[in-house]
């Protein structure tokens, strides 16, 4: 199944791959360098005591232009793995086996390969701009790079979440058993926190007095941020709590729930909160509080912070650290309109399976 949209997207990603090869040449020049004496040194925080970020015309940083989070760096350390960063030389072996593991073909004739080719069309992160690090995880805190243990109210909600999942049946038997993601909903990009979503890894942001706008390529997710305008020069103090940040009604529930941004130096702070749990990143729930921290640190290079905290799930706040790489636009509209046809053709080809299983056990029955 090869949709439209992919032979377009696939048209773009030959167009900017002699961009895409030069930067990754740079990138990969610069992991081959010979480590400092601390591993520490080399990530984008240490640039930001000599980079000053360019401005917008109202004095603030400017974040403007197009990026990527695309990385094969995971969020959580791998099992075996006991150290915070690799040698460069560790990092290009698990980056080559990641990219073996994506690039791997199904057997033809069978359910699995029912799916359009990510190489063939050029999703491959691989064949595209990808952020490179040293780190074995996303996650820096805590120290073990996994994200903390569930509390025993996450437990019990997570067990209720797979109990609510059974009632509704198999993955394909309704239209509302069907995941988020296969209905074209919402996925992974928009966030936040802003994750890598496989393919299609892009934003676009702008910038205004008083808003900040990140468009997302992966299902085209808008998330317009407020900022406090006593942090903006120039601007009247605004209705806030006692720190600064704008109220937030707490009856107002969103999928991305609300974000508000102030600035803090150089440093876009954004905080999010008020999700529905609809949506819920890795189990939590309408308690979710994202804060976020975009700090430009060279013209091609935004370090992204978030901090996740919900005392309902788990048992401490946790926190990770990826960077935003500098790419070309514009973005393309990923309008999922696949998710439109093949949510009724899926259902079709379920029912179809069950109608030969039945058949073949009467068979079977009948000798």
């Amino acid at each position: 199944m090869k949709p439209a949209w992919a032979s377009k997207r696939a048209a773009r990603r030959r167009l900017l791959g002699a961009v895409a090869a030069v930067v990754l040449a740079a990138s990969v020049a610069a992991a081959q360098t010979p480590a400092p004496r601390t591993p520490a040194a080399q990530t984008p925080s240490v640039q930001t005591r000599t980079y000053r970020a360019p401005r917008t015309a109202d004095g603030q940083p400017d974040l403007q232009g197009f990026w990527t989070n695309s990385t094969y760096t995971p969020l959580e350390r791998p099992d075996g793995v006991t150290k915070p960063f690799y040698t460069p030389a560790e990092a290009e072996a698990a980056i080559k086996l990641a990219v073996q593991r994506e690039s791997a073909q199904t057997e033809p004739g069978t359910t699995a390969d029912v799916h359009y080719d990510f190489s063939q069309f050029g999703l491959d992160r691989s064949q595209s701009l990808y952020v490179r690090s040293l780190r074995t995880s996303l996650i820096v805190d805590p120290a073990d790079g996994k994200i903390p243990p569930l509390t025993d109210q996450g437990k019990r909600r997570t067990a209720q979440r797979g109990e609510e999942q059974k009632k509704l049946g198999g993955r394909w038997d309704s239209a509302e058993s069907n995941q988020l993601d296969d209905r074209c909903l919402i996925m992974a990009g928009p966030g936040p926190p802003m994750m890598d979503a496989g393919y299609n890894s892009n934003y676009h942001i702008v910038q205004s007095p008083g808003v900040v706008m990140i468009l997302t390529e992966m299902i085209h997710d808008v998330r317009i941020i407020a900022l406090d305008p006593s942090t903006r020069s120039g601007s009247p103090p605004a209705s806030s709590t006692g720190d600064g940040r704008m109220l937030v009604d707490p009856k107002i529930r969103q999928w991305m729930g609300v974000s508000r941004g102030r600035w803090d130096g150089d440093t876009l702070v954004v905080e999010t909160t008020n999700f529905n749990a609809k949506n819920p990143f890795r189990g939590s729930d309408e308690n979710l509080k994202v804060i976020e921290r975009f700090t430009r640190v060279s013209d091609d290079t935004i370090e992204y912070r978030f901090t996740i905290d919900d005392p309902t799930m788990w048992t401490r706040p946790w926190s990770a650290e990826s960077a935003m790489k500098k790419t070309v636009g514009p973005i393309f509209e990923h309008a999922c309109h696949e998710g439109n046809f093949g949510l009724y053709n899926t259902l079709v080809g379920a029912r179809l399976e069950e109608k030969n299983a039945a058949e073949d056990a009467l068979k079977k029955g009948a000798k």
